[in-house]
């Protein structure tokens, strides 16, 4: 009992000092989860989009398919991309292996159908109250579903917080691509399930204690937002 109160509280003091290899590892996964949730954002948003007002053949397919992959296994992603990445893959002539980049490419092949199953949904809500309404001032359905995208932007940015949890809490795909090397790919998730194997409360604590308190700020702010479009838009 008493080990165990004396790693919450080094834990706390690392927090409190903000000690330098912390603060590192904080900053890189919140930069690695960040830029794959924007990139997550560009190519998803507009795929799911086109999804919800466009009509095509194999449509259908791809909506089971994009709801499908939002529950795509985190190492299943990792091992594919690892291949894409490594020497005889590829990609393998660029040299990302090992490196944040990749882990980028990781989170936002994980994130990406999540981000467009969750905006076809809100733009399908859309499409259907305001599809006379559109139709009759004569927009294409590309047209049309880029005004949606604009209009439910309130709404969408609920899609990618949801995308940046997911992002900020994967541990699997970016262990696989990064190799949870010190100073270079180590993040909050890979650092917490290394020190834990090894002992290290402390330093797994605190970070479990950021990574929370993170993950409740994502859903405070998306909480927020949506209270705050329904209030001034409706």
């Amino acid at each position: 009992m008493t080990e165990f109160n004396d790693a919450f509280l080094t834990a706390w003091q690392l927090l409190a000092v903000s000690d330098a290899r912390l603060s590192a590892i904080v900053w890189l996964s919140l930069r690695v989860s960040l830029v794959a949730t924007l990139v997550a954002c560009v190519v998803g948003m507009p795929i799911g989009a086109l999804l919800a007002v466009g009509r095509f053949p194999g449509r259908r397919v791809l909506i089971v398919l994009f709801n499908g992959l939002m529950g795509l296994p985190p190492v299943v992603v990792g091992l594919l991309v690892y291949l894409l990445l490594s020497r005889a893959g590829p990609l393998g002539q660029f040299g990302l292996l090992f490196s944040p980049e990749a882990m980028i490419i990781a989170q936002a092949v994980l994130v990406t159908p999540i981000v467009a199953a969750l905006t076809r949904q809100v733009i399908a809500d859309e499409w259907s109250e305001y599809r006379e309404q559109l139709r009759s001032l004569g927009a294409s359905r590309s047209r049309a579903a880029a005004t949606l995208l604009w209009d439910g932007r309130f709404s969408l940015s609920t899609a990618a917080l949801a995308g940046f949890g997911r992002a900020i809490a994967e541990v699997g795909a970016v262990m696989i691509v990064g190799g949870n090397i010190d100073g270079v790919t180590r993040v909050m998730t890979t650092t917490i399930a290394l020190e834990t194997s090894k002992g290290d409360l402390p330093l797994a604590l605190a970070l479990g204690f950021i990574l929370i308190a993170v993950v409740l700020a994502i859903n405070a702010v998306a909480y927020a937002l949506r209270g705050w479009a329904e209030r001034h838009w409706g």
